[in-house]
């Protein structure tokens, strides 16, 4: 396994970081792709601790020859597609850019491989977005429902990959992610917001934070873990789809309430909800059904959202002590999207 290579597009993401890390760990060369490596923060990548150990490429995924240049070059073993525009709420405002960026980018990796080498093994990060409002545990032969651009977009790549693996022979397959949380979290999306909130007030703070419908429901996991899933679904004999979820849903109020608790606080003090903040159309309530993968991959999340939250936390309590922490409220009202 040490002369493997592996290519992770969006390396500087949550997902991008932590698979990096595993990838290393096992004795892979990795290299990373993002839009402009001379502008992308590698700070997830220094969180962890390995930034010196990647390679970053600048590579504009809707580029068909660059792309191909990319993998041409490389000849990796693996190609691991996390990059794409990864807000359900921003989807809405800019569909069209959403949609491009999502579809084309998959596309082109996957006829990239069709055309150099198939013997190169694909992973496409879906989402659990696709099946909207399902009202069951869902698995891998739920029927696809989305309610957003977001969604439709993931669904569409869903569907490409098994038409490469089908009609191409391409090994190529799609974790069907649930939402997975970690320290590296962008500061935008409202669970980010919610801890460092939490984490502000417990310090002295007195904003009050702006959320919409927080009695949507979804299925929160650890970035880790997911993408430990991602790595043992290329190492399998076959390609094969696989839902990664814990299995378990929980409310955002109770996302809310568990990261006010642990700073040692009620969030019904310190929470406003803001009408002005719903979406045009949300999934109330999703969960997946991991036991595929449970019996397959063998793998299962190793973290409770209990657990999931108390890391962000102690890393938001880290960065304070340090003095490294630049996301500050400056506003006396912070409007936040729920956002996946």
């Amino acid at each position: 396994m040490k002369n493997k290579t592996a290519l992770v597009t969006g390396i500087t993401g949550q997902g991008g970081a932590y698979l990096s890390q595993l990838l290393i760990n096992r004795g892979y060369k990795v290299v990373g792709t993002t839009r402009d490596s001379r502008l992308a923060s590698l700070k997830g990548l220094e969180f962890l601790g390995i930034a010196s150990d990647v390679e970053v490429l600048s590579l504009q995924y809707r580029n068909r020859r660059r792309v191909e240049d990319v993998i041409d070059g490389l000849r990796p073993d693996e190609i691991y597609h996390l990059a794409s525009p990864s807000s359900v709420a921003r989807s809405f405002v800019v569909p069209g850019e959403t949609t491009e960026d999502i579809v084309m980018s998959t596309v082109n990796i996957l006829d990239g491989i069709r055309r150099i080498d198939r013997d190169i093994r694909f992973f496409n990060a879906a989402s659990i977005e696709m099946y909207g409002r399902s009202k069951s545990r869902i698995n891998e032969l739920s029927p696809l429902s989305p309610l957003s651009p977001y969604g439709v977009a993931k669904s569409a790549t869903f569907l490409q990959t098994r038409n490469y693996r089908e009609a191409y022979g391409v090994y190529a397959c799609s974790g069907i992610l649930s939402n997975f949380e970690s320290p590296l979290r962008p500061a935008s999306f409202v669970t980010s917001k919610i801890v460092s909130a939490a984490s502000r007030i417990a310090a002295g703070d007195r904003n009050t934070l702006h959320l919409g419908n927080i009695s949507i429901h979804r299925d929160w996991g650890f970035a880790q873990d997911h993408m430990d899933a991602a790595w043992k679904m290329l190492q399998q004999d076959n390609p094969e789809d696989f839902v990664i979820a814990t299995g378990k849903s929980y409310s955002l109020e109770d996302f809310l309430n568990f990261a006010f608790e642990a700073c040692g606080l009620d969030y019904r003090q310190h929470v406003t909800i803001d009408d002005s903040l719903l979406r045009p159309l949300d999934i109330e309530q999703s969960v997946g059904d991991p036991s595929r993968a449970n019996q397959r991959l063998e793998w299962r999340a190793q973290h409770e959202l209990r657990d999931v939250i108390e890391i962000m936390i102690n890393a938001q309590k880290t960065e304070y002590e340090l003095g490294t922490n630049s996301d500050s409220i400056s506003e006396s009202n912070v409007k936040i999207f729920p956002q996946r």
